[in-house]
């Protein structure tokens, strides 16, 4: 399994970064003309679903524990450089998101879209596109799903010594309510709790950064030193450039087309507009909250603690307490809860939606709300670490297939980019 996922992860790469300087170089970099990201007084809707609440949705899937874990796990196995190396990957993979959302957008139907509707509809591919649904259905619903309600469960059970059967049934009540109604419940959900999410943390943040003020400029010197020191020639710069990468593909989501799902609940005629605009989700994940969390980390004195068997969250955990004392501890609970329940309500509907492609039919989409329900119920008894390998070969083939379609379609995407008026 291990020589498998090296294998996907490899091919994964070269399409990524290949597919990104293709199209930043063809459409002139987008990603980085911030009039062009910032357009949305350009965009009209015809349905009640606005852009904000659209990036609120996809943020809501980026926003995850891997803004904590994530990060803390690069910095530990690759030291402060992968942060760079996660900053110049962003900038350069992002524009995959404006294409996949645009694709979405340009094949969408009855405001659902995504990859599944452009390979059938771009490529004419319809066992592909089936093949791409069933995967993000078991990718996310039985593998994501479970990891984010089993950290939330384990969490409050470790810190507050909760009964977790107790904290299970409260979890799948609200997760229940929250997704009764579907997309409309699940926006409502996101639309106010992704900016609490932000403001929370993104104040904290401040606050640590302003006490340590005097350091940061050494911080920020230590990243870009570590990333192309000398000592870290060759194995050293390519396995920090790998963590950098594989993180920011995992925080971002960028090419996994799950982006084109959300954004494709909107409908609009302005739809490079509104594709441009869902980079900024892939900016504020990356340059705000992960790099916030960096710096939280490598303001503490973290490379003199040692670990075993590490998964992320000690790491940060240990740089909260260091700063804020106990109450850091009370503080990485809430934002734990809060970024993996944020994520638990957007993979429902990257779920609903691939369901939708699947099947017309109203009873699936019942079953699926009951479905979640037990997953969560079942995940108190699952391990986590049994489903990380599984669920990163699922992403790698979700990366593969989403970017083998994107590059097939890529003169389309050209054309109506340069011919936008």
């Amino acid at each position: 399994m291990f020589i498998l996922l090296n294998i996907l992860l490899s091919i994964s790469t070269i399409l990524l970064i290949t597919s990104g300087i293709y199209f930043s170089i063809k459409l002139r970099f987008p990603q980085i003309m911030w009039k062009k990201l910032f357009s949305i007084n350009k965009i009209t809707v015809n349905n009640n679903i606005s852009p904000i609440s659209s990036l609120m949705l996809s943020l809501g899937g980026k926003i995850g524990v891997g803004s904590l874990a994530g990060i803390s796990l690069a910095i530990y196995l690759g030291g402060p450089g992968t942060i760079f190396w996660i900053w110049i990957t962003t900038i350069i993979i992002s524009i995959n998101i404006y294409v996949e959302s645009y694709l979405g957008l340009k094949y969408q139907s009855n405001n659902r879209g995504g990859p599944s509707y452009y390979i059938e509809k771009g490529l004419n591919n319809k066992k592909l596109a089936i093949i791409y649904s069933i995967i993000i259905l078991i990718t996310y619903i039985f593998g994501f799903m479970t990891i984010q309600a089993n950290t939330i469960i384990i969490s409050i059970n470790n810190y507050f010594k909760i009964d977790k059967m107790l904290i299970t049934i409260i979890l799948s009540i609200i997760t229940f309510i929250s997704i009764l109604k579907g997309l409309k419940s699940v926006i409502e959900v996101t639309n106010k709790l992704v900016p609490i999410i932000g403001i929370i943390y993104i104040l904290l943040s401040i606050i640590i950064i302003i006490n340590n003020i005097n350091i940061i400029p050494h911080v920020l010197k230590d990243i870009l030193i570590d990333a192309i020191k000398p000592k870290q020639a060759g194995i050293g710069i390519i396995t920090s450039f790998l963590i950098g990468f594989r993180k920011s593909i995992f925080i971002t989501e960028s090419g996994l087309g799950t982006t084109s799902i959300t954004c494709s609940c909107i409908n609009t005629k302005n739809k490079i507009e509104l594709s441009l605009f869902q980079i900024l989700g892939v900016y504020f994940t990356i340059f705000i909250v992960s790099t916030s969390t960096a710096l939280i980390i490598l303001t503490s004195n973290y490379n003199k603690i040692i670990f075993n068997n590490i998964n992320g969250i000690e790491l940060i955990q240990y740089a909260l307490n260091y700063h804020l004392g106990n109450i850091g501890s009370i503080v990485l609970i809430i934002s734990i809860i809060l970024f993996a329940y944020s994520t638990i309500v957007t993979i429902y509907y990257y779920g609903e939606s691939s369901l939708s492609y699947l099947t017309k039919k109203r009873y699936p989409q019942i079953c699926l709300k009951l479905l979640i329900i037990f997953i969560i119920i079942s995940s108190s008894l699952i391990k986590s670490t049994i489903l990380w390998n599984i669920v990163d070969i699922m992403i790698c083939l979700l990366l593969i297939i989403n970017m083998y379609s994107i590059i097939k379609l890529r003169q389309k995407v050209v054309f109506d980019y340069k011919n936008n008026k």
